[in-house]
């Protein structure tokens, strides 16, 4: 199980949740999934299939330009080199802010990121971020093991894609698994990622979002503790910067996860928690 976290100095605790469920009174009942790097939105597909047997719609578009299928990604990755965490945003703030009522929405590894960016702006009535990218400079992980090697020593390659061999998928994003799980979701779901995007969600140049916000949606942040990508220990600072904002934080952490954590065995736990946080805390009147 996870370790809840008080919301302390961060923020007021929301209400806590009720494990129901029925669609949440205040009319949310949209949910929108934001994937990560060397992923696409078909990670998710669990999760939609969990949300939409109890009722609620549930959009997971792939970034710009993951419009085709996961084999030709691979072996074309040309039209996604060039990506920018800006790109991202923006396609997605377009949807967001074209839906009523307001969305929850949840996202993982850099889509996590791209949540706190997107409440910042005022879209959404709830976020949660799964093992976040860090929306603030000055606040650089470790070296990505494995995972981030091959980027960071050949960094003239500013406008290529990364691809991540078997060996690197299990080492760094996905060591929960065991051999023959972690070789069905390489097969899966993997493909390259943009060098320049792998840099910016890394070393971010520059804060990305309002730490005191005011009037910002409530934000739940989830930590894994066995994540190499983005350690728990990142997001707990993240955490600990929204005290400026008298607005809702909370923090969770799963200390067995890594960072695969929404596709790992007992995604199921953390599917529902999510849903239900967002659901109990959405606010539809910002």
């Amino acid at each position: 199980m996870g370790m809840p976290v008080p919301a302390g100095q961060a923020g007021r605790q929301g209400p806590v949740a009720s494990g129901a469920d029925d669609l949440h009174p205040n009319g949310t009942d949209t949910i929108v999934l934001i994937h990560g790097l060397w992923m696409t939105a078909l990670i998710w597909e669990q999760w939609i299939a969990r949300y939409r047997a109890r009722g609620y719609r549930v959009l997971a578009p792939g970034w710009p330009g993951l419009d085709r299928g996961i084999s030709e990604l691979r072996r074309d990755p040309s039209r996604i080199a060039r990506l920018r965490a800006t790109d991202i945003t923006a396609h997605y703030g377009h949807l967001i802010g074209g839906l009523s009522p307001a969305p929850a929405l949840i996202g993982h590894c850099l889509g996590g990121l791209v949540v706190q960016i997107l409440l910042d702006g005022g879209l959404g009535a709830a976020g949660v971020a799964i093992n976040p990218a860090p929306p603030a400079a000055r606040m650089l992980p470790p070296l990505m093991t494995g995972a981030g090697f091959p980027v960071l020593r050949s960094s003239a390659r500013r406008h290529s894609a990364v691809t991540l061999t078997a060996r690197q998928f299990r080492r760094a994003l996905a060591g929960a698994l065991d051999d023959q799980q972690a070789k069905t979701a390489y097969a899966r779901y993997t493909i390259p990622a943009p060098s320049g995007l792998i840099r910016q969600a890394v070393f971010p140049g520059r804060t990305r979002v309002r730490f005191g916000n005011q009037a910002r949606a409530p934000l739940l942040l989830i930590g894994g503790g066995k994540d190499r990508i983005f350690p728990a220990s990142l997001t707990r600072a993240s955490y600990r910067r929204y005290a400026r904002s008298a607005a809702t934080t909370c923090y969770r952490e799963y200390p067995g996860r890594s960072h695969y954590t929404i596709g790992e065995p007992g995604w199921e736990h953390m599917a529902d928690y999510a849903l239900r946080w967002a659901m109990d805390n959405a606010r539809q009147d910002l």
